[in-house]
C-alpha cells in the first residue's frame, strides 16, 4: 500500500488528489506543519527536505509533487490521468507541472506564507510577482476546458492548490481571472476532490 505524508491544505493536496483519482490504494499520514513535525528526526529519515508531500512505495521513497503525479499517472494508467498518446503530450504536461512547482508555487509562497510576513512595498511586490505567475497561467498554459485541453490531468488538481490558495487570499479575482476561477470550481465539484478536502477536514472555498 501507498502511504503519503501530507499537510492538510498544503500543496501536497496535488499529491493526494492524484491519488485519489486513480482509485490508488494508499493511506495518508498528516505532517502537522505548524508544530513542525516535518522536522522531526522520525519525519526526517522519510524526507530529509523535511516537507511535504511525501510518498512511500514499495520502491522507496519519492518527493515532490511533479514526481509524484507522474509516477501515480503512469502506475495507474487505467486512471488516464495524462495524455500519454505521444512523447510531446506527455513532456508538455511535465512542463506545466514543473512551472507550477517552480514558478508558481514559489512566487504565491513568497507572497503568502514568508517568514517574517511581508510589508507594505516589499508585500505589494511579491503580490504582484504571483499575479503575473497567475496571468501567464490565465493566458497562455492553460488549454481549457482542463489545464492540458479536452482531458483531466493530474495538472488540474495540481493547479487547483495555488488558485485555492489564492481565492482564499482574496486576490484571484473572478474578472481578472475567469478561467483560473471557472476551473477551481469544477475541479472542487469532482468526487474525488470533494473526498480529498473530507480527509483533510477542509471546504471548497
Amino acid at each position: 500500500m501507498l502511504k503519503l505524508y501530507y499537510s492538510p491544505g498544503a500543496c501536497a493536496m496535488a499529491s493526494h488528489i492524484a491519488l485519489e483519482e486513480a482509485g490508488a490504494d494508499y493511506e495518508i499520514v498528516k505532517i502537522d506543519l505548524r508544530a513542525r513535525q516535518q522536522k522531526t528526526p522520525e519525519y526526517l529519515a522519510i524526507n530529509p527536505a523535511g516537507v511535504t508531500p511525501a510518498l512511500a512505495t514499495e520502491q522507496g521513497v519519492l518527493t515532490e509533487n511533479a514526481a509524484i503525479l507522474t509516477f501515480v499517472a503512469q502506475t495507474h494508467p487505467e486512471a488516464k490521468l495524462a495524455d500519454t498518446s505521444s512523447a510531446f503530450a506527455f513532456a508538455r504536461m511535465l512542463a506545466f507541472n514543473s512551472f507550477l512547482g517552480a514558478s508558481l508555487h514559489p512566487a504565491v509562497g513568497r507572497a503568502l506564507f514568508a517568514k517574517p510576513p511581508l510589508e507594505s512595498e516589499a508585500k505589494e511586490a511579491a503580490l504582484e510577482a504571483a499575479l503575473v505567475k497567475y496571468r501567464l497561467v490565465e493566458d497562455h498554459l492553460f488549454q481549457g476546458p482542463w489545464a492540458m485541453g479536452e482531458a483531466y490531468t493530474v495538472s488540474d488538481g495540481y493547479l487547483s492548490v495555488f488558485t485555492r490558495w489564492g481565492r482564499q487570499a482574496g486576490f484571484l479575482d473572478k474578472e481578472r481571472f475567469p478561467k483560473l476561477n471557472d476551473h477551481l470550481d469544477r475541479v472542487q465539484a469532482r468526487p474525488a476532490v470533494q473526498a480529498v478536502l473530507a480527509a483533510e477536514g477542509l471546504s471548497a472555498v
